[in-house]
């Protein structure tokens, strides 16, 4: 694992402020009283921007700031206190999120255009994020067994859809104007 420059360090600082402006981002409520916030549109740039290793970083320094009560969530939420509640595996998906978009980004580097942008970002965010937090919901809950979990999170896939249209955009244009993922670090995968 090679050494963190200070250039990897701004952009993991940049893109765990870039969560926390998200918050502002008023959510929409849907009929059962849960939220669509902004802040999986950060996961999913921070994944596909920075890459694995960095938009991983991101994600986690995020998380310690809230952890430390900084109130950066949807709602000023903040504290050790959010890590606990039913949302949590949320939370928790999020640095393996970005850490899956950003590897699967880095391995098709090279050939990565638009519409597999968002295959990668839309799938892995579905999979990861769904998976961790319909889990730990269900964990928690006693009411909610996991199939009833993922079954409750439809009504958040046409949210996350337009995130991972927005982020594949962001995506393909950064790395044609200022790409950060490098070709040297996006190497095809081996057999």
């Amino acid at each position: 694992m090679r050494g963190v420059t200070t250039k990897d360090i701004v952009y993991i600082a940049l893109f765990a402020a870039i969560m926390a402006a998200l918050a502002v981002v008023p959510p929409i409520m849907l009929a059962t009283g849960v939220p669509i916030t902004s802040q999986t549109l950060g996961v999913m740039l921070a994944g596909a921007v920075l890459g694995a290793r960095r938009g991983a970083l991101s994600m986690i320094l995020f998380l310690v700031l809230v952890a430390v009560g900084l109130p950066l969530l949807v709602g000023g939420r903040g504290g050790l206190g959010v890590f606990a509640g039913p949302t949590a595996g949320f939370l928790f998906s999020w640095p393996i999120a970005a850490y899956v978009i950003g590897w699967l980004t880095e391995r098709n580097w090279a050939r990565l255009n638009f519409p597999l942008a968002l295959v990668i970002i839309f799938v892995s965010s579905v999979v990861v994020m769904y998976g961790i937090g319909n889990a730990w919901l269900s964990y928690v809950s006693d009411k909610l067994n996991y199939w009833q979990a993922t079954l409750a999170s439809g009504p958040f896939l046409p949210g996350d859809l337009a995130k991972a249209i927005i982020a594949a955009l962001v995506a393909v244009t950064v790395k044609r104007s200022y790409p950060i993922i490098r070709a040297n670090s996006a190497q095809p995968v081996r057999a």
